[in-house]
C-alpha cells in the first residue's frame, strides 16, 4: 500500500470482510497525479490450495497507473462458516512507484 495514497497506513478494519477485499475508504487519491478517482483492478489471480481460495490482484492509478497497493484475500470455510483473512503484500511506500 503506498503511504501517500492513503488516510491511515493500516485501518483497523475489525471483522469486517469485503467481496474484492479492499477497504477504498481509506484512499486520499493518487500520490503521483494527485488525482482521486477509480482505481484499476490488474494482475488478478484466484488459486485454490488445501481447501482456501487465494486471491491477489494490484490496484492502480486508472490516470496515471501508479501501484496504490497490492492484495491478497483468502477464504476458507470453518466450521460451516466462511472466514475471510485479508493482507496487504506491500510496505508503505510514501509515494513512491513500486
Amino acid at each position: 500500500m503506498c503511504g501517500g495514497c492513503v488516510e491511515k497506513e493500516y485501518p483497523n478494519r475489525g471483522n469486517i470482510c469485503l467481496e474484492n477485499g479492499s477497504f477504498l475508504l481509506n484512499f486520499t487519491g493518487c500520490a503521483v497525479c494527485n488525482k482521486r478517482d477509480f482505481m484499476l483492478i490488474t494482475n488478478k489471480s484466484l488459486k485454490e490450495e488445501d481447501g482456501e481460495e487465494i486471491v491477489t490482484y494490484d490496484h492502480l492509478c486508472k490516470n496515471c497507473h501508479h501501484v496504490v497497493a497490492r492484495h491478497e484475500y483468502t477464504f476458507s470455510i470453518m466450521d460451516e462458516f466462511q472466514a475471510c483473512r485479508v493482507e496487504q503484500l506491500c510496505s508503505l511506500n510514501c509515494g513512491k512507484t513500486f
